[in-house]
């Protein structure tokens, strides 16, 4: 549903996205994770054909978005920083304008108006003006006007940004909601836990360049190791040297827990659990240990900027 090769911008001799390769089928939501100027914005703008990449290419919903153009338009919702939203107008006229760009009949863009003010809360300020709303209700009419025209791409850039927490949460389960076969979402937020929450595929992108993609799983193993996890005791182990099954590492102990990690990740753990019980342990917990989204971003970026460092020298 999104798929770039190789694509690329600059502006005269800055380097805002260098040949970024990312391919999000329809059913995906793809986080895009980076510091303010990584170019996440600038990627963006180039799959809504508002910008015209510099070299390599870019398909939206199957769409060349260079070639095709407004076919890219037609098949996007989005949602950015700067919303474009006219202060005078009343929400409802304000969604019914853009109804009509988006060439859909009187009755259905009513019947979409009505549900999508309901959905997130905005019904009884449909007739208040824009410019009387507050910057959580004009994030909300924002993405209202995204979904309008029920796109099978959506692109949303801080989607919660502004917004109270029960605001933020009504959002991210719209986007949730929003989730089909039919649809793939890219999201940029500097929110970890809700990229964590809403994505099944994490890209990183420093100076332009993606540093990292894959599940948080994946990215989980390739930056901060194996899987760690923790066996919680009825009793003190009082010193006792266990022994732990071949392949699996101890990498923790106190007097009534242990942590341990094995390449084969959870499928040592029967082995373990067994092996602890037989020389007497008693295990009342075993779960693996949380590892967040926020350490492996930072790792990455750490990874990144050494190897910056070294190709300078």
């Amino acid at each position: 549903m999104i798929q770039t090769e190789n694509l690329t911008k600059r502006f005269d001799r800055f380097l805002a996205v260098s040949e970024v390769n990312l391919h999000v089928r329809a059913g995906e939501v793809l986080a895009l994770l980076g510091p303010n100027g990584a170019g996440k914005t600038t990627t963006i703008r180039m799959l809504t054909s508002v910008l015209e990449p510099t070299s390599g290419w870019a398909k939206v919903a199957g769409f060349d978005v260079v070639r095709q153009a407004p076919q890219v338009r037609a098949s996007v919702g989005v949602l950015t920083e700067n919303h474009g939203l006219y202060n005078r107008m009343p929400a409802d006229e304000y969604l019914d304008f853009y109804g009509e760009i988006y060439g859909l009949p009187v009755a259905e863009r009513r019947t979409r108006i009505h549900d999508l003010l309901e959905n997130f809360g905005l019904a009884v300020a449909r007739k208040r003006k824009v410019g009387e709303y507050s910057k959580g209700m004009r994030q909300k009419l924002a993405l209202a006007r995204a979904l309008l025209h029920r796109p099978p791409v959506l692109l949303l850039d801080e989607p919660t940004s502004a917004m109270d927490p029960e605001s933020a949460k009504l959002v991210r389960d719209a986007i949730q909601q929003l989730q089909t076969d039919e649809r793939a979402i890219i999201i940029c937020t500097h929110n970890l836990l809700e990229a964590e929450e809403l994505a099944g595929r994490i890209a990183i992108i420093r100076d332009g360049q993606i540093i990292a993609n894959g599940t948080p799983g994946e990215l989980r193993a390739k930056f901060l190791g194996p899987s760690e996890f923790e066996a919680r005791m009825l009793s003190p182990l009082n010193g006792h040297p266990l022994r732990l099954p071949a392949g699996v590492t101890l990498t923790g102990k106190g007097d009534d827990w242990l942590r341990f990690s094995s390449t084969r990740g959870e499928a040592a753990n029967p082995a373990t659990l067994l092996a602890l019980l037989e020389q007497g342990a008693q295990v009342a917990s075993l779960q693996e240990v949380p590892r967040s989204l926020e350490a492996v971003y930072l790792q990455a970026m750490k990874i990144s900027k050494e190897k910056d460092g070294e190709d300078a020298g």
